[in-house]
């Protein structure tokens, strides 16, 4: 008996891991439809601007900088992220504390939304996956002020 034990086992464990592949594919499929509709509405919006990558944004308010940070910049921001249906993933607003980073070191949304912005500037940015955690993650919508920069361009 003991000989089919291991052998049975193994399959059980395979199946159950390809069924687990499968679901995340088939997940990542639908958020991207999901992300594609919803970019493609909200591109409607006389408000929101689309770059050439695919990157929406919505300036909230436009501040008193005129200089903007270069692709090796440290910067430092409040920002508030959320999924496109209101789900807050990530929040500095909420921690109470602005955050610094270097440009490169964070996605490619917000590499090139920050990038776009002068000191006091708020922006809405609409991330498509493609510019975010990949084809198969959501869109990402961070609602971002920039504070500070350290130009390293």
């Amino acid at each position: 008996m003991s000989k089919f034990l291991f052998p049975a086992i193994v399959l059980v464990l395979a199946l159950f891991m390809a069924y687990r592949v499968w679901n995340n594919h088939k997940l990542g499929q639908e958020n991207f439809k999901t992300g594609q509709a919803f970019l493609q509405q909200n591109s409607q919006r006389s408000e929101v601007t689309t770059t050439e990558s695919g990157l929406q944004y919505e300036v909230l308010v436009k501040g008193e900088g005129d200089v903007h940070p270069g692709p090796k910049s440290t910067v430092k921001v409040h920002y508030h992220g959320t999924l496109i249906d209101g789900t807050v993933f990530d929040s500095s607003v909420d921690r109470g504390e602005p955050i610094e980073f270097p440009l490169n070191k964070v996605i490619h949304g917000w590499q090139e939304g920050l990038q776009m912005m002068t000191k006091g500037d708020k922006f809405r940015l609409f991330i498509p996956s493609t510019l975010g955690y990949g084809k198969g993650g959501t869109v990402l919508s961070r609602q971002t002020q920039r504070l500070s920069s350290m130009l390293n361009c």
